[in-house]
């Protein structure tokens, strides 16, 4: 058993071939997630099409006060396990336990509260809904700790494979559900079902069994270290949770529905790329004491994941209307102008959520957590500037939030390890105008020239429109091609021996 613990507890330090290593794990986890993506895509889609928007609202109205929940939780201590050099099996343990009693406190205060949640939103049902996701906090706060010795052995892929194996068959169990007659218990279920079935996936990976409850030299310092980050995930989820606590309170459950519905599919596919957090600072912190090479990794990493996702989220700008009410039928055509406007800021927004791999990596949470309230401060404000013109109205205004963000938020991250403005915008400038170029000349020509044909003609035609508008602007006039080299080099390497050898 000790030997297979082992590789939780080893010395994190680089080995030969780290960059490409990473590089390698990063793409493996990114297509797993891709898999999940479609997974929780195709549940929302039939979910969607079973389900009201009011189904929906009654259900984030609680959801979106228990979003602070697994920071809180965790406390930050997953990225302070994966940046420390060392960590010992009562360390490990220690941590465990402590996460178990938040957990169980966060769990009786939202039972103890569900009665106020209720007569706050003004639906009794909301009652009953905050009860039984109360146990849900348990349950994450059982796997929190196993997740993080996979996340320090750099398990990514079996990280992965638990996530869409329980969401498949969480969802499967909602569709079920809500084909028989459940209504909104069907959501209940799905946020229920899934972490549990992660926890149980985790324990089963991770054979390591958490020792007696005690205190070590080193939780202290740990702890001090999470509630950096966790000071920044609080406030950064605060800000964006805000908007569905006032779109609830001021709106009611059906016009939340709309916007809940264009949030989760944005989120998803933001989450494909953002969710590389995890094996980012497991990679750059094996590196903290070679800036150079840290400094040329993040240049890298973050110029090819921009490379793609600016062409994603632009796409999506063009199309997302016509792809809406495709995927989740015609009632649902409130919810496509809103998606259109999330994708433009999926552009930005991406490059603003790797801010976390300098903080990390350099060692300052400190750092993330005050930028953290600075962020949180202008998106609160953001929003209730926007909350006035209903949903489009507050969908936009978190997109200009976004663009006036994403570029302070990299320079004040890097300062630590010497990175600065000309950087950044040597990593991702010429991504993101190309971008707002293709959304720019794809809108217009749609408009112009698309308005009369069938939505899926539409949807084909203005992206091919603007995939070709943005891979002119960003190699023939900006002459990026590294990151298509280095796809290229990596598909190679994924590749069948036989295929490599013919090539």
């Amino acid at each position: 058993m000790k030997r297979n613990l082992d590789k939780y507890f080893a010395e994190h330090k680089p080995q030969a071939g780290h960059g490409r290593e990473s590089l390698r794990s990063g793409i493996a986890f990114v297509a797993v997630r891709g898999m999940n993506m479609v997974v929780q895509l195709g549940s929302t889609i039939l979910l969607a099409r079973m389900l009201s928007p009011h189904d929906y609202g009654l259900v984030v109205m609680v959801l979106a006060l228990m979003v602070f929940a697994p920071m809180l939780i965790d406390l930050g201590t997953t990225d302070a396990i994966v940046q420390r050099k060392s960590i010992t099996h009562a360390d490990a343990s220690a941590l465990f336990w402590v996460k178990i009693a938040i957990g169980g406190a966060l769990a009786l205060l939202l039972a103890g509260g569900s009665g106020y949640i209720a007569l706050f939103y003004g639906e009794p049902a909301v009652a009953s809904i905050a009860m039984v996701l109360s146990l849900a906090l348990i349950v994450t706060a059982m796997s929190s700790q196993h997740f993080a010795l996979m996340r320090r052995a750099m398990q990514f892929r079996r990280i992965a494979l638990i996530e869409i194996s329980s969401n498949v068959v969480g969802s499967i169990i909602a569709i079920a559900m809500a084909f028989t007659g459940w209504g909104y218990w069907a959501l209940v279920a799905k946020a229920m079902l899934t972490p549990g079935l992660s926890a149980l996936g985790a324990w089963v990976s991770c054979p390591w069994l958490p020792g007696r409850p005690q205190s070590t030299p080193d939780l202290k310092e740990m702890i001090r270290f999470g509630m950096g980050v966790t000071g920044f995930t609080i406030t950064d989820h605060l800000a964006r949770s805000a908007d569905r606590i006032a779109l609830g309170y001021f709106y009611g459950a059906s016009p939340l529905g709309y916007f809940q519905n264009a949030s989760l599919l944005y989120d998803n596919i933001l989450a494909t790329s953002t969710q590389l957090h995890d094996v980012a600072v497991s990679s750059l912190s094996k590196l903290r004491d070679a800036v150079d090479e840290l400094k040329r990794l993040w240049a890298t990493a973050l110029s090819s994941l921009t490379f793609v996702t600016s062409l994603v989220f632009a796409g999506l700008a063009v199309t997302g209307a016509d792809i809406v009410v495709l995927l989740l039928g015609q009632r649902w055509e409130p919810a496509g102008p809103l998606f259109c406007i999330f994708a433009v800021r999926g552009i930005a927004h991406v490059v603003e959520r790797t801010l976390g791999w300098l903080h990390v990596s350099a060692g300052r949470p400190d750092r993330w957590m005050r930028w953290g309230f600075f962020s949180a401060i202008f998106q609160l404000l953001a929003v209730f500037a926007g909350l006035p013109f209903g949903l489009v109205g507050v969908a936009t205004a978190h997109a200009i939030a976004t663009f006036c963000l994403f570029f302070p938020a990299l320079i004040y991250a890097g300062r630590p390890l010497g990175i600065g403005a000309k950087d950044v915008l040597r990593a991702v400038g010429p991504q993101m105008v190309s971008a707002l170029v293709a959304v720019a000349i794809g809108i217009t020509l749609q408009h112009l020239f698309l308005s009369d044909l069938p939505r899926l003609a539409r949807v084909f035609v203005a992206g091919v429109i603007c995939a070709a508008t943005y891979l002119a602007v960003i190699v023939g006039v900006f002459g990026v091609t590294a990151p298509l080299q280095l796809a290229y080099s990596l598909l190679r390497d994924f590749a069948p021996t036989r295929l490599r050898r013919s090539s």
